[in-house]
């Protein structure tokens, strides 16, 4: 796959060490929501990136990249964004896209993994308007839920569409739900045989929630992930 040359437009925070990053390609990029690019350090230095964006809106891409002091991955990346002003990728890459057969859909994401089920769920409730999608986004605290004004007003606006939030050391004045984000999802699912799920986060949290949706007879064929080609 050729790589596309990219002006970095923007860099803006988000929240803590998290940074929206929206490129221009000097050509659009043909992906699926749910897929990834390769940012193209050096020939044989290739970092993967969800592309938060959906794939209708394929004039720009959109990253959201955790980098805070201890992640030089992601901190170099940035650091070569800024200073030159465009970046190499290549795109998209991944097989755990949107493949939506009209069962009602499951999103997990654990911290920046939210930028993979963002791309989806925008492409969901534009082509699957009668799908039912349900979001289960997991952060340590509130503040790293940065789109929870925005997933709260989508849940409000599209009746098919639920955002659930779960933080995992809360504040006092937090009413919603706790503990770890795949747990809420076995909490409200006695059977999960009948939906898909999409899921991105730490490779502990996808390889315990893909043992504990098993359990509740989730086929693997109705499971989505990238991290499922590692583990």
């Amino acid at each position: 796959m050729s790589q596309i040359q990219c002006q970095v437009d923007s860099i803006t925070p988000l929240a803590g060490a998290v940074y929206q990053v929206i490129l221009t390609p000097a050509q659009p990029v043909s992906f699926y929501a749910g897929q990834y690019i390769l940012v193209h350090m050096g020939e044989n230095d290739k970092r993967p990136f969800s592309i938060a964006n959906a794939a209708f809106d394929n004039h720009k891409i959109e990253l959201h990249i955790g980098a805070d002091e201890n992640n030089a991955y992601a901190t170099e990346v940035l650091e070569r964004m800024r200073h030159d002003g465009s970046i190499a990728i290549s795109g998209g890459h991944g097989e755990a896209y949107l493949q939506s057969n009209g069962q009602p859909i499951i999103l997990i994401a654990g911290g920046t993994g939210f930028s993979y089920t963002w791309s989806i769920l925008q492409q969901a409730l534009k082509d699957h308007p009668h799908t039912p999608v349900s979001l289960y986004w997991g952060g340590k605290n509130t503040n790293d839920l940065y789109l929870y004004d925005e997933l709260s007003k989508l849940a409000d606006e599209h009746d098919q569409f639920n955002f659930i939030p779960v933080v995992e050391f809360a504040e006092d004045d937090w009413s919603g739900r706790t503990g770890w984000v795949h747990h809420a999802v076995v909490a409200d699912y006695p059977s999960l045989s009948d939906v898909q799920v999409y899921i991105a986060g730490r490779f502990e949290m996808a390889k315990a929630a893909r043992d504990d949706f098993s359990a509740r007879a989730l086929p693997q064929t109705q499971l989505f992930g990238d991290a499922y080609a590692f583990i």
